[in-house]
């Protein structure tokens, strides 16, 4: 029975975050419900190991869960879209992945690189970084993790260096444009995470690059209540919907 309530209720929550891509047309399940679904199913489980009623404390468990889920699928939905707005026309793509984070890959050809053996940031980079820290500091509840890569010219050691160096320097940037410096942590990969091969000098100057991936912090959206989804959760002036009858309804019998 526990498990048949939980799995309805997960049910519902993912059918009603149903929604449409207006650039595809095509019908899928939003981040906001995905993320409400997990939340839901990581509350239940834990709502069991405070005793009692396992199904009264699963299914608490997994409403709260839920709603935490949810607001913080919501919070990256947003912040997804403005980033892929004030990106636009810089090469930048912005990913999503399923554990809600956000991706932003440099393209192959793309302006927004670094010159063989160094770490200075061009024009290029420095407009879409521009754009960048706009967004994050309007979304200050989720860390950034840059990540510095390099070709595989000179020594793996030098090379390790350099990576961190342009991370640092990427870093370094978004903070003069408001950034949190504690939200920012920074990491080089050297040569070892190529996007394409070191074969040529075009692809080379691919893999000479920084990435940024933004992780929601825990209480993403929580300061904001008013801007979190209420869909695939019932409230308490909400009609009764499930098919159970009320005592205020008539009984037909034939």
């Amino acid at each position: 029975m526990k498990k048949t309530i939980i799995t309805l209720g997960l049910t519902s929550i993912l059918l009603n975050g149903c929604a449409v891509d207006p650039r595809t047309g095509q019908t899928g399940i939003s981040s906001t419900a995905a993320g409400g679904g997990i939340g839901a199913a990581v509350g239940a489980g834990a709502g069991t190991l405070f005793g009692g009623n396992d199904l009264v404390n699963a299914g608490l468990g997994a409403l709260a869960g839920g709603a935490v889920g949810a607001g913080i699928g919501y919070y990256m939905d947003q912040q997804q879209q403005d980033m892929q707005q004030s990106l636009q026309g810089t090469g930048i793509e912005v990913q999503r992945t399923a554990d809600n984070q956000i991706n932003l890959n440099m393209p192959n050809s793309s302006s927004v690189t670094f010159a063989s053996g160094k770490t200075d940031l061009n024009q290029a980079s420095q407009a879409a970084l521009d754009a960048v820290a706009q967004v994050l500091t309007k979304y200050p509840e989720s860390t950034i993790i840059v990540t510095g890569h390099t070709d595989d010219v000179g020594a793996d050691a030098d090379n390790q260096r350099l990576s961190e160096a342009r991370a640092t320097s990427v870093g370094r940037y978004l903070v003069q444009r408001g950034v949190n410096a504690q939200r920012i942590t920074q990491q080089g990969m050297g040569e070892i995470a190529p996007k394409l091969p070191n074969t040529s000098e075009t692809n080379r100057a691919a893999n000479r690059r920084v990435e940024l991936a933004i992780k929601a912090n825990n209480n993403a959206g929580a300061n904001n209540p008013q801007n979190q989804p209420t869909q695939g959760y019932p409230t308490t002036n909400q009609p009764n919907s499930y098919g159970y009858p009320q005592n205020n309804q008539p009984r037909f019998t034939q």
